[in-house]
């Protein structure tokens, strides 16, 4: 199992800084969230072309705003900018920023998935497609910049969805979903999904918050706050509902060094092929969290 970091970077600057700390620490993979701050791919088109050798992933790019073509066209633009680095992550967002902040539809949501696959998938590979879904239309050629096609990862939590990424997609990426449902609903499922589809072992990325720290009531405190919107969305509510976690700090790897080395380790006995670790705490606990996830990297 490969062990990432996952950042949440406010500027351009900022965000080659860590990655080059990253890449200096020796992480593989460093994951960008695409939320309401710094656009992902722009930020990695600008920031990883600064740092080599380290792969930058999107954890995760909202499809309903961006049109598979427009999506396409993008991450192949960022992808030959940064030498074919790139993982592209996509998700659905949530029916509450769908259709409360954005004002669009938020029915149907696996066909969306399965019409978007089917015309980005294709557009990365072969730069053209003729699709029509019962959601997104896709025909057309696109020319950007000559680059491989970037792996795509949904993020899939239910079974639906992770059957659906199974056939069409290269993995999932996870956030907030505890390891027996990795180990029994997550991986098992792509899994399947992808060898009925003859296609390659999906990638199973798994996020979660990270804190080593001697205060363990106090940092299980901190998750609940700072992860407080992921106890209340319904998508992520069902993965905690569903691993008997009653908020976010059930989830969230915190404890002593060798704790935590210990639950990350266990994840690849579950199915993961990548932990992203999302460090919290104050700058010690962060800190002694990174220093725990660099011992777990190969030699």
């Amino acid at each position: 199992m490969e062990i990432s970091l996952f950042g949440f970077d406010q500027t351009i600057d900022g965000f080659a800084d860590s990655l080059r700390r990253a890449h200096a620490d020796g992480f593989r993979t460093y994951w960008t969230p695409q939320i309401f701050g710094m656009d992902a791919l722009t930020g990695i088109a600008v920031a990883a072309r600064e740092v080599p050798d380290i792969r930058v992933g999107t954890s995760v790019i909202p499809t309903y705003p961006r049109h598979p073509m427009m999506l396409a066209q993008q991450a192949l633009t960022t992808q030959a900018a940064i030498d074919g680095r790139l993982l592209l992550g996509i998700g659905l967002s949530h029916q509450p920023v769908v259709e409360g902040m954005w004002g669009m539809p938020f029915d149907r949501p696996v066909a969306h998935m399965r019409d978007y696959l089917e015309i980005l998938t294709p557009l990365l590979r072969d730069r053209r497609v003729s699709y029509g879904g019962e959601t997104l239309t896709g025909r057309g050629e696109i020319t950007p910049p000559p680059a491989d096609a970037p792996p795509v990862l949904v993020a899939a939590l239910g079974p639906q969805m992770l059957r659906l990424a199974g056939r069409l997609a290269d993995g999932t990426i996870t956030w907030m979903t505890g390891p027996e449902t990795i180990g029994e609903l997550t991986a098992p499922t792509i899994n399947d999904a992808a060898d009925a589809a003859g296609r390659p072992a999906p990638m199973v990325a798994v996020g979660l918050p990270v804190c080593v720290t001697r205060d363990v009531d106090g940092a299980r405190a901190r998750a609940d706050r700072e992860f407080a919107i992921y106890g209340q969305l319904p998508s992520y509510r069902a993965m905690l509902d569903r691993e008997g976690a009653a908020t976010p700090a059930d989830v969230a790897i915190i404890g002593t060094p060798d704790e935590v080395a210990e639950r990350v380790s266990a994840l690849a006995e579950r199915g993961a092929t990548i932990f992203a670790g999302s460090l919290f705490g104050d700058r010690d606990e962060q800190e002694a969290s990174r220093e725990v996830l660099i011992s777990l990297l190969p030699a």
